[in-house]
């Protein structure tokens, strides 16, 4: 019973890592990555989707991201739903490639997004806290249900901060590369 609530509170404490790294790639660093279009939706055929469900994204060098959309008619679309992003982009459009050129960042614009990066970082402990919340409150049930002892909820206390300790420095390391990343020149 407690091995099943540590288990589960563990299991929700890494995808609350994966969530946490998964936003960090939609911050843009100095260099182009696929990913840094992955939030950006397109209409099509009247549906909002995904950009990456109608065109191919890749990286031609760098500081240069490709996209070719799938449909010469999405070229458009696809050109639209980027300048309307809020990343700053100014695709060139050539026949049915689109190819969207990273500004160098400012030494301003790096800060700013450091900003950023702590708040989703902060945003990621408080999941992870959430979680220590939950379980502990779920042993807590436990030890009124007289399933568990005094001593066996104090204990699982201890192990549950353990894991939160453990998960909160993995975003701290994480919160820590990203800012390495962005303030690279």
């Amino acid at each position: 019973m407690i091995d099943d609530i540590l288990q589960d509170a563990e299991t929700r404490m890494a995808k609350s890592i994966v969530a946490l790294k998964k936003e960090f790639t939609r911050i843009r660093t100095g260099r182009a990555h696929a990913s840094l279009l992955d939030g950006l939706v397109v209409e099509y055929y009247g549906a909002e989707t995904p950009l990456n469900q109608v065109a191919n994204v890749s990286v031609e060098d760098a500081r240069t991201l490709l996209v070719n959309p799938w449909e010469k008619t999405m070229v458009s679309a696809v050109e639209k739903a980027i300048i309307d992003s809020d990343l700053g982009l100014n695709p060139n459009t050539a026949g049915t490639s689109i190819r969207i050129p990273l500004p160098p960042l400012t030494e301003e614009r790096r800060r700013d997004l450091v900003k950023v990066v702590r708040a989703v970082a902060e945003g990621g402990k408080v999941a992870v806290r959430n979680i220590r919340r939950d379980a502990n409150s779920d042993l807590k049930e436990l030890e009124k249900e007289k399933e568990i002892s005094e001593d066996e909820l104090r204990r699982s206390e201890a192990d549950v901060q353990t894991l939160t300790d453990r998960f909160v420095k993995e975003v701290d390391a994480a919160l820590a590369e990203k800012e390495k990343d962005l303030m690279e020149v």
